[in-house]
């Protein structure tokens, strides 16, 4: 079990795994970060469930947006004061933390304590959903968090190991990751590699035009700096991320895009 050390007090204590999932996704990595942590767990239910559907989450989804009458949750039993280290978990809606997140942030301020954000996402938004919650919550203090598309929530578990002992929050040793290498221009080698982990995703993510590189223990990812055009048509510049793993055959990850 890890424990990790009350950032108030210096007392060590469980942590609190908080989390909303509508179809089964988040959990799993709420889940995975119980059994990492030996953390305490619970789930964010609205009093209305979300029906689980695509489409209806996104047009009522949006009707909450726009009328600014956020879903009802029923209450949570954990005792939010007991805990001083919060993982918060939520998939991305429309570029940022679930409606029912929204209601939450809105009923506890969490003054004082220390909020790690996880995310399920289908292309990205770990990046504006962790600025939305440090703006939505002054008193606390929001750290770095981890996000993984959907279609890869199979990597969660390994990709979590590192993240937890990297910043401290599990006991382990995991060798830092080197930066970056400089963008340079995209070669047709990397073309192909772009193309191979991004063409199947169903919408248009642009054209790259610059990459940079790093090696890992477990394989080679990318950085491309890519071009494409916004839903009001005026160009844009996104940076997405692609994997390869070390075994043979293994084929380009999209693993992020950020916006």
């Amino acid at each position: 079990m890890t424990i990790i050390a009350s950032v108030a007090t210096g007392c060590a204590q469980k942590p609190l795994v908080l989390y909303f999932s509508e179809t089964g996704t988040t959990k799993t990595v709420a889940l995975e970060l119980q059994k990492q942590l030996g953390a305490d767990i619970e789930s964010i239910e609205p009093v209305e469930p979300y029906s689980g559907n695509f489409q209806e989450t996104i047009e009522r989804g949006q009707r909450e947006m726009q009328s600014g009458q956020l879903p009802q949750l029923k209450p949570i039993k954990a005792n939010i004061d007991s805990y001083d280290v919060i993982f918060l978990g939520y998939p991305i809606w429309f570029g940022t933390y679930a409606m029912p997140i929204a209601t939450l942030v809105k009923e506890h301020e969490f003054a004082g304590k220390t909020i790690i954000p996880f995310c399920t996402f289908g292309s990205g938004g770990l990046n504006t959903s962790t600025e939305a919650l440090k703006k939505a919550l002054p008193k606390a203090t929001v750290k770095e968090g981890y996000g993984v598309r959907t279609v890869r929530v199979a990597a969660a578990g390994k990709e979590l190991d590192r993240f937890l002992k990297a910043n401290g929050y599990k006991e382990g040793n995991v060798e830092p990751l080197a930066p970056y290498s400089a963008q340079q221009p995209v070669t047709e080698a990397d073309k192909a590699i772009f193309d191979a982990a991004c063409s199947n995703y169903q919408f248009p993510l642009g054209t790259p035009e610059t990459v940079g590189m790093r090696k890992t223990p477990e394989g080679t990812d990318y950085q491309f700096t890519v071009k494409s055009r916004g839903f009001d048509g005026a160009e844009a510049t996104s940076t997405i991320f692609v994997t390869v793993g070390n075994e043979p055959g293994a084929k380009p990850e999209f693993t992020q895009v950020v916006r």
